[in-house]
């Protein structure tokens, strides 16, 4: 199961995270959003009746409620050590979650194989690897883990963060500095100010990549997308943010 997730991470590369009227509708938000399932409800009256207290356990194909969400990802860090062996997209201990989704059963799984299991992927900045992991949700364990290089799932909402940050303070940035405060008459200041979206870029997609960039792929390398919030677009489509050696290169 965990080798599937991975298959559909890397066919998933090129799709954005968010889209312009989506910002801050990133993939690590998926499952937060599939687990917080709970919707309110309008009576004939008019009035909105809040939604019954979400359980600690779904059912069947019930998405992941929080707290399964929650102590699947406990389970997975604390296996192997992946806590402490690994780091996220800011350098700090702990690999970079990217999602966290209810596992799809085998066809024909009935009796415990049909048991829900949590499928939570994550990357490693310090091997430059995704590692996917499968938790069994009834028997607190961790069932599979799979980690594969060369693979690039769209980034989270940190990554984009991190991204952005390092764009705005890197010398390839002035332009994007620029443009805010022409559109605003405010400083830039930090990636709070935009709307942002993007994608892992991929250099087998364009000739003539810079050989800065030649490690994309490899390395974890997003293509910002920026947006003034209630404001235009800025185009930052040529700059590429190499997250993996924090180094901002440009395509043309």
């Amino acid at each position: 199961m965990a080798g599937g997730a991975l298959a559909v991470a890397a066919s998933a590369a090129l799709v954005a995270v968010t889209l312009p009227d989506q910002a801050g509708a990133g993939e690590s938000d998926r499952s937060t959003a599939a687990g917080s399932s709970r919707q309110d409800a309008v009576a004939p009256d008019g009035r909105v009746q809040a939604a019954p207290d979400e359980g600690s356990e779904g059912v069947g194909s019930d998405p992941l409620t929080d707290a399964e969400t929650e102590r699947a990802q406990k389970i997975a860090l604390d296996s192997n050590g992946l806590r402490s062996s690994a780091r996220d997209v800011e350098g700090d201990r702990g690999p970079q979650r990217l999602s966290t989704n209810l596992a799809e059963n085998e066809p024909g799984a009935t009796g415990d194989d049909a048991e829900r299991r949590a499928e939570i992927v994550y990357y490693d900045y310090k091997k430059d690897a995704v590692v996917a992991k499968t938790v069994n949700l009834k028997t607190g364990k961790v069932e599979s883990t799979n980690t594969a290089q060369n693979v690039q799932p769209p980034p989270s909402e940190e990554e984009l963060t991190e991204a952005a940050q390092l764009l705005i303070a890197d010398d390839h940035g002035k332009g994007l500095r620029d443009d805010y405060k022409k559109a605003t008459g405010k400083k830039l200041d930090g990636p709070g100010d935009l709307d942002l979206s993007g994608f892992v870029f991929r250099k087998e997609t364009l000739a003539g990549v810079p050989s800065d960039l030649q490690d994309c792929g490899k390395h974890r390398c997003i293509q910002v997308v920026a947006k003034v919030k209630n404001g235009p677009w800025i185009d930052t489509r040529a700059f590429i943010v190499d997250l993996s050696d924090r180094h901002v290169g440009r395509l043309r």
